[in-house]
C-alpha cells in the first residue's frame, strides 16, 4: 500500500473508522477518503456505485456498523440485521465491481459460540449456538466473512477478514442505552463523581470475563494485515488477555477518582460467560498491540473529559 494510495475508510466517523484514519496519517498516508454519512449513505447501493466511480479508490477499510452494547442488541435486533447485512453487503459488492484492490473487512468476536472453548480460534466459528442477545449482530458479520471468501473464490477479490476483541477508545459511544460495557462505565463513574454520589451500580455479577483493545490499537492491526496478509482465513485481533467486569469497574473508578460504593445489580444480564481470543495467528505475523489496560483508559477517560469541555 503506497503512501500515495488512495483510501477509503468507511464509517471513518466512528470509534474504529476514526481510529483508522489517525493511524494511516500517523503513518504518512493523506489520500484519504473519509466520507460523512450525510455525503455517502452506504445503504444505498446507487449512491455508493456513483461514489466509488467517481473516486475510484484503490483499498477500502470496511469499519462502518451498526453497534451498540447488550441492551441495544436485544431491543433492536432487526435494525441490527438489516443495517449491517445492507451496508457490508453493498460495500464489498460495489468495491469489487469498482475494482478495489485490496479490502479489509472488520468482523467481532461475538461470531464465535457463546460456549466456544477458551480462548477462542478462528476455527471455533460456527461450532456452536451464539449468544442469543446479540445473535442479529453476530448473524451478519458471519454472513459478512462468507461473502468476502465467497467473492475470493469466485472473483479473486483481494478480501481479508478482521476479528476483533471488544474495543474502545477516543470517540466511543457514551450513551448509556446503547453503548458497550467500558464507556457505560467510564460515563457512569465520572457522572457520580461530579455529583458526589454515594455508589454507581453495574450490570450483572462482574465475573463474566473481558478482553479489551484499544481501537489505536486494532487499527495499527488492520494497516499492518492490509500490506501483510492475504487469505481467506478470518483472523483474530486481541491482547490475548483478559480481566474480570468487577475488576474493569474498580480500574475505571480508580482512575476516574470516584470515592463512593461500586453495587452489582445481579437481576440484570451478565451475557456470555468469557470472551477471549486466542491471537496466536496474528502475534505469528509479528504485531502485538502497544497500549496497556490501563494506559487505554487513563486516555479514554482524558480524551472523554476533553470533549465534554468542549461541547
Amino acid at each position: 500500500m503506497d503512501r500515495s494510495a488512495k483510501i477509503l475508510v468507511a464509517g471513518a466517523r466512528g470509534l474504529v473508522g476514526g481510529a483508522i484514519v489517525r493511524q494511516l496519517r500517523a503513518q504518512g498516508f493523506e489520500n484519504l477518503l473519509t466520507p460523512f454519512r450525510a455525503e455517502l449513505d452506504l445503504t444505498d447501493r446507487a449512491a455508493l456505485d456513483a461514489y466509488l466511480a467517481q473516486h475510484k479508490p484503490q483499498f477500502v477499510f470496511d469499519a462502518a456498523a451498526k453497534v451498540g452494547g447488550i441492551q441495544a442488541n436485544n431491543q433492536f435486533p432487526g435494525d441490527f440485521i438489516r443495517d449491517n447485512l445492507l451496508i457490508q453487503t453493498n460495500l464489498i459488492d460495489a468495491s469489487y465491481r469498482a475494482g478495489v484492490e485490496k479490502f479489509v473487512f472488520l468482523g467481532s468476536s461475538c461470531i464465535y459460540p457463546k460456549f466456544a472453548p477458551q480462548p477462542m480460534k478462528e476455527e471455533h466459528l460456527l461450532t456452536g449456538i451464539l449468544e442469543p442477545t446479540n445473535s442479529a449482530y453476530a448473524v451478519a458479520k458471519i454472513a459478512g466473512i462468507e461473502m468476502v471468501k465467497s467473492y475470493r473464490r469466485q472473483f479473486g477479490f483481494k478480501g481479508i477478514s478482521l476479528m476483533p476483541t471488544n474495543l474502545y477508545g477516543p470517540g466511543d459511544n457514551y450513551d448509556l442505552n446503547n453503548s458497550h460495557v467500558l464507556p457505560a462505565l467510564i460515563r457512569k463513574f465520572h457522572e457520580a463523581k461530579q455529583s458526589h454520589a454515594k455508589e454507581v451500580v453495574i450490570w450483572g455479577t462482574g465475573t463474566p470475563r473481558r478482553e479489551f483493545l484499544h481501537c489505536d490499537d486494532l487499527a495499527d492491526a488492520a494497516i499492518f494485515l492490509m500490506q501483510t496478509y492475504d487469505s481467506d482465513d478470518i483472523i483474530n485481533v486481541g491482547v490475548g488477555d483478559d480481566i474480570a467486569i468487577g475488576e474493569v469497574a474498580r480500574m475505571i473508578k480508580e482512575i476516574v477518582g470516584f470515592d463512593g460504593a461500586l453495587v452489582q445489580d445481579t437481576s440484570k444480564p451478565d451475557g456470555t460467560p468469557r470472551k477471549l481470543l486466542d491471537v496466536s495467528r496474528l502475534t505469528a505475523l509479528g504485531w502485538r498491540p502497544k497500549l496497556s489496560l490501563r494506559e487505554g483508559i487513563t486516555q479514554t477517560y482524558a480524551a472523554y473529559q476533553a470533549t465534554l469541555a468542549a461541547a
